[in-house]
Formats: C-alpha cells, structure tokens, sequence
C-alpha cells in the first residue's frame, strides 16, 4: 500500500508542478498583452482566451497535486480535535460516498465533452481570434483520472491511519513562508551549534 500511495504522491507532484508554469506563461501573456494595448494601442484578440485557458488546465492540474498534501479546505473545527483513526474512518466513508462517484461523473462527462469537442474542432466564441479549445477540453478526463488515483491512495492512507492510529503524511516539497521563517526563528533563537 505504501508503495502505492508514493507513486500516487509523487505522479500528482509532477503533473502538479509542471502545470504550475503556467502561472508564469499567464504572467507573461497578461504583461505582453497590457504593453500592447496600453503602448501600442493595438489590443490582441487572443489574450483573453489564453488566459481562461491556461488557468482553467492550472486549476484542473492542481487538484490531485492539492489532495495529496491535503490542501483542500475542510470543515477543520471539529476533525482537527479528533485521533487519527476516527478521522480517517470519517474520511473513508466520504471518500466512498461523495469524492469517487463525483470523481467518476467528472471523468465519464468529461469524456463525452472532450470527445465531441474534438470531433468537431471546437474552438472559442469569446473572442475573433477562433483560438483552437478541443485540446484543453482533454484535461478534464485527465485531471479526473490523476484525482481518481490519487483517490484511491487516500483511501490506503485512510486505511493505513485506521489500523496504526497516525496517518502517513506525504514528503514535504513545498513550505509555506511562515514555517520556513518560524524555523528560522528557532535554530537562531538556540544559536550556533558547536
């Protein structure tokens, strides 16, 4: 199971941040696209599509990426006070009658969309431009199968926390500025080791 769940963590970490680039390609498409309506005064006609674009496939790609770090908000006022077996017990049954059949919808209705929207070719009214859309359509089957996955290492953790009593936390690769610091504040508050 263990061996499982790894791959899981380590499959949505990688799709998770290779798709996070696309913050940067967002950053430069929005800054190309002020200078040359602002400067220029020639506004393009694919910007806009762009960018709904590239942040609707970083949103989608995200999301496995977020539940193995256990990212997604969560009604923590109670859970938090709860042992690990009695959290992972609840997790379970939510998992099983909410996350799948949710999940599966979106992979299942996701195939009909994306299916028709490439047999068609279709690309967006929101603009003149016609950018191409049928590709991007693709990544809600995608994302759904990297959720279905990594869904189902939930599961094994929940299982595993259920028999142990203490959950098995995925590899920390990314910190959050306040933990990095705090850390900071302590290895300088018991100063330099000798």
């Amino acid at each position: 199971m263990v061996g499982f769940i790894r791959f899981a963590d380590a499959l949505s970490a990688w799709f998770g941040k290779a798709f996070a680039w696309l913050v940067v390609l967002m950053a430069l498409g929005t800054g190309y696209e002020v200078f040359v309506r602002y400067v220029l005064n020639s506004p393009t006609a694919w910007a806009l599509d762009v960018s709904f674009i590239m942040y609707g496939t970083l949103f989608m790609m995200g999301g496995a990426y977020t539940l193995s770090r256990g990212g997604h908000v969560r009604g923590d006022f109670l859970y938090r006070l709860w042992q690990p077996r009695t959290q992972a017990m609840v997790d379970l049954v939510l998992y099983i009658i909410a996350f799948f059949p949710g999940v599966l919808a979106l992979i299942f209705a996701g195939w009909k969309y994306a299916a028709r929207s490439w047999r068609y070719g279709e690309v967006s009214v929101n603009s003149p431009a016609g950018i191409p859309i049928y590709q991007f359509k693709t990544v809600i089957v995608v994302a759904g199968v990297l959720l279905f996955i990594q869904g189902i290492a939930q599961v094994m953790r929940c299982l595993l926390a259920i028999r142990s009593n203490e959950w098995l936390e995925a590899e920390e690769d990314i910190f959050e500025t306040e933990d990095i610091l705090m850390r900071e504040a302590d290895k300088a508050e018991r100063g330099p080791h000798i």
